[in-house]
């Protein structure tokens, strides 16, 4: 077993390593291996960890994931599923949940519920998370298998999306064809089904994604490149990133030119001459399309799309955001040259903009591995996304005003649907994600969050000891798993603001 005990000093790039050697069983690195550096200059790309490898320990982020399992499993599964029983004949078994899931964007909760589940169950294991998701996912195959494919909850829904198919196309910002932003609405049952199958293992979902995926190639078979783009005038979410995901999963190119089709020329082409034209539109709408910008082009391995989505994050974390890490007033991005009105109104940054803004830096950190990425995740982390949840109750918040002494409207279980309330349930089940990453061979501590990794590959188990903020010092314990373990060497590197520490460790087996 290894003891590192790092201490973090706050605007000081000068730290202190410590290995000590605490069983025969290890071997003390030579001085050669120690290095501290106060840049990071590396660029190799990073790999995750399976959520179910990480377990949170005692700390705010423990209690709340504990806390928001009790609030996923408050809902009421068989509201959730209303919409989609009704929009394909089925009688629902109970009535749909008011507030937005019956004015329009019925259904869009379910599918961040799928999400929320899956990312539970993998950081839990909870068995009843697990039950509640296979539950869900049977309720929408029904509804799936008697509309050829289609799952949604769009009122009136298949009227609707016959219009589409024909080419008979009326889109406003919030709006097509005079439905409440439905492609937003779908692409949450897309990213549920995704996920129910990445994160939590389910064949029976990603049938379902890929039944789904047919029905949507149908949909717009018939449809121009323009008559795609004038349909994206509407929000439509992140479906481009969605695409992306399924033709990687499936090989299946027809989705990869279906990301690229659903990637809004508007939005990217100022990107890509380095130009910021966000002023005045609305915050959230944007984003999701970068991420989805960023997957399409490590797919295709275009670097001028990349180099734009890098020009947004940065356009967006330093010129339009605020401490916490959130941006938008009222929803929308004002001008970068006054913020007076972010510290004014009481609708400051809203929470869906940080969720999809930490997505992004994750993507281009794993990508670069470049810190600055991670700054910005961390800074949100904890400012903003682990105090949108109320610490009792669970409720979650919509906006956090930055005006001075002014409050936080938080959500009610049963009756508050926003879509902050889809994003919140995932939020508060994927701590676990970015704590540590890997390559190679190599272990990277990202944040400074008491927890366990277990890394059954390099046999090692990897306790992290922290009150961070509240003290600087950090303390990680290495034990390996495999007491037969003849010889290994991996390279622990502790990745943070300013920041890179990296210790060589060989571990040999006790004779």
């Amino acid at each position: 077993m290894f003891v590192l005990a790092v201490k973090k000093l706050p605007h000081v790039i000068s730290f202190s390593l410590a290995v000590m050697l605490l069983s025969a069983c290890s071997e003390h690195p030579n001085a050669d291996d120690k290095t501290v550096n106060t840049h990071h200059t590396q660029r190799t790309p990073q790999q995750l960890f399976a959520l179910e490898q990480v377990s949170l320990s005692a700390s705010p982020f423990l209690h709340a994931q504990q806390t928001n399992v009790r609030y996923l499993l408050a809902l009421h599964p068989d509201q959730l599923l209303a919409p989609y029983l009704r929009e394909a004949g089925i009688e629902p078994k109970e009535s749909s949940y008011g507030n937005w899931e019956d004015s329009g964007l019925d259904g869009h909760i379910c599918g961040h519920y799928l999400s929320a589940l899956s990312l539970a169950w993998a950081a839990t294991g909870d068995e009843e998370l697990k039950r509640r998701l296979d539950y869900m996912l049977n309720e929408l195959q029904r509804a799936q298998q008697v509309n050829d494919g289609y799952l949604g909850g769009i009122p009136n829904g298949q009227a609707m999306w016959q219009q589409i198919h024909d080419g008979n196309i009326k889109a406003d910002l919030f709006s097509l064809n005079d439905r409440w932003v439905p492609l937003y609405n779908i692409d949450k049952i897309f990213h549920g089904l995704r996920d129910a199958y990445l994160i939590a293992g389910s064949e029976q979902a990603k049938t379902m994604l890929f039944d789904l995926g047919e029905w949507f190639l149908n949909l717009t078979s018939k449809l121009s490149e323009q008559q795609i783009q004038q349909m994206l005038y509407s929000e439509y979410g992140g479906l481009n990133a969605v695409f992306a995901d399924m033709a990687t999963i499936s090989g299946d190119k027809r989705y990869l030119k279906l990301a690229q089709q659903f990637t809004q020329n508007s939005i990217v082409d100022p990107l890509l001459k380095k130009q910021d034209k966000l002023t005045g539109l609305h915050a959230n709408t944007q984003i999701p399309k970068i991420i989805g910008m960023l997957k399409v082009a490590e797919a295709t391995d275009d670097k001028a799309w990349q180099q734009g989505a890098d020009y947004f994050w940065q356009t967006v974390t330093k010129e339009r955001s605020v401490a916490i890490g959130g941006n938008s007033v009222r929803e929308h991005f004002h001008d970068k040259k006054d913020f007076t009105a972010m510290v004014e109104d009481v609708e400051g940054p809203e929470t869906c903009n940080t969720y999809n803004m930490m997505k992004l830096s994750k993507l281009l950190f794993l990508k670069t591995a470049d810190t600055r990425y991670l700054e910005y995740y961390e800074r949100a982390t904890y400012n903003h996304i682990l105090s949108s949840q109320h610490p009792e109750h669970g409720g979650l918040v919509y906006f956090t005003p930055m005006r001075p002494g002014h409050y936080r409207m938080y959500s009610s279980v049963q009756d508050s649907m926003w879509c902050c309330v889809g994003s919140g349930i995932e939020n508060h089940s994927k701590y676990g994600e970015l704590i540590y990453s890997k390559n190679d061979d190599n272990l990277w501590v990202n944040l400074f969050i008491p927890s366990t990794l277990d890394w059954q590959q390099q046999d090692l188990k990897v306790t992290q000891q922290s009150h961070f903020p509240d003290a600087n010092n950090i303390t990680l314990v290495i034990n390996t798993l495999d007491k037969n373990i003849t010889h290994q060497r991996s390279c622990i590197f502790v990745n943070q603001v300013g920041l890179l520490m990296n210790c060589s460790l060989s571990l040999m087996a006790k004779q």
